[in-house]
């Protein structure tokens, strides 16, 4: 009996010491986490000093919050992206995106009077919009006017706007777009093709907004594009598809605009994986769809003026007034260069189409703007998409 005893004894404090090494280990990781976070977050805080005069203390204190979260965010932008502590302030940021991106903030050392105020303000900021700003300003730095240049040693940046489609509700800017979110926490881009995501300031909202970039507003793209120091702007449509309240899937449309005319169209179906997060499945899904853009970007989907091809194509038509929509349609190709019209009856047309890039190319910009082009050298057909022609 004594020598059982002892072994169980013996095994119990064994089993309570490999418990207590867990505990210990759990004890670690949890301190380790809760200081990554915390380090985190003090990476995207900032504590500066105010002083501001006006007519009353309140219109003194609002004015020293203005200018200090101003400064504080300066302070932290500075520290992420490694430049000069008197860098000038960040271009075309209004004080009402700048308040948008403040998290929270705390107040200490607090003095004033009649029309006097002193202080000492801590602004936490948003990680996400703050890693958009530096992620724009590393690959669009501003011109001697404030303006987004060309990006050093790359061509011009493509500007994706990322619009969400979730039940009822379409999205550019508006809080919240999980969609533009998860395009925020990209890492930065290497190799030729350079994406920016516009920050959503007062000015980018007055250009654009969910319901002209689905449409495919021409002065709205180009004027977003410019703006942020491209010449191209990538309409990235994704559609939420849910079971219940889980997103199940997205399936995201991508159009692309240059000069403010459809160039490329391309469509993807995206599902989630069994277990994946909403949250980890966006991020996911913009990694991909960046993957996508960019290699469209190096298969030569920018049209070049060597690559001009042509093809022959019949159009079979009802009406006149079918040839004159594949007309226009045609029109606002980007990467069609000319249409002949080489004969025309009641019930067909013949054309031939210079353009530039393939054929799998054309066909995809060709679908943007609702054409189907069927068929291989020297017979193509091109029609008006669900139409069956005539019999």
């Amino acid at each position: 009996m004594g020598l059982r005893l002892v072994s169980t004894v013996g095994g119990k404090r064994a089993a309570w010491r490999r418990l207590g090494g867990l505990l210990l280990l759990l004890g670690v990781l949890m301190r380790t986490e809760i200081a990554l976070a915390e380090d985190q977050s003090a990476g995207f805080s900032a504590t500066v000093r105010v002083d501001a005069t006006a007519d009353s203390a309140d219109a003194a204190r609002e004015l020293a919050r203005v200018d200090g979260q101003r400064r504080a965010l300066m302070q932290v932008i500075d520290r992420l992206s490694g430049s000069s502590a008197d860098s000038s302030k960040p271009p075309n940021l209004d004080d009402k995106t700048i308040t948008d991106m403040v998290e929270s903030f705390e107040v200490a050392n607090e003095r004033m009077s009649a029309v006097h105020y002193l202080a000492d303000y801590t602004f936490h900021f948003r990680p996400s919009k703050v890693r958009r700003l530096v992620h724009i300003a590393d690959r669009a730095p501003s011109d001697a006017n404030g303006k987004p240049s060309a990006v050093e040693g790359g061509g011009k940046p493509l500007v994706v706007l990322p619009v969400y489609k979730d039940s009822a509700r379409t999205v550019l800017w508006e809080d919240p777009n999980a969609w533009r979110e998860a395009w925020a926490q990209r890492s930065a881009d290497s190799g030729a093709a350079r994406l920016t995501v516009p920050l959503g300031d007062a000015s980018d909202l007055a250009i654009i907004d969910a319901g002209r970039a689905e449409a495919g507003k021409s002065d709205a793209l180009t004027a977003i594009a410019q703006r942020n120091g491209g010449d191209e702007a990538i309409v990235a449509l994704a559609t939420a598809r849910r079971e219940g309240d889980q997103l199940v899937g997205l399936d995201v449309t991508m159009k692309r605009y240059r000069s403010g005319h459809l160039a490329d169209a391309r469509n993807a179906r995206l599902d989630a994986n069994s277990g994946e997060s909403a949250e980890d499945f966006l991020r996911r899904a913009a990694d991909t769809i960046a993957d996508e853009i960019a290699n469209g970007s190096k298969k030569g989907s920018a049209p070049r003026p060597d690559q001009t091809l042509s093809l022959n194509a019949s159009v079979p038509i009802e009406s006149i007034g079918d040839w004159v929509r594949v007309r226009d349609r045609l029109a606002s190709v980007g990467a069609i260069r000319k249409v002949d019209l080489l004969s025309l009856n009641r019930r067909e047309a013949k054309i031939q189409i210079k353009y530039v890039g393939g054929p799998d190319q054309l066909r995809s910009s060709l679908a943007g703007v609702d054409l189907g082009l069927d068929g291989n050298d020297p017979i193509w057909r091109l029609q008006l998409s669900g139409a069956t022609g005539p019999r």
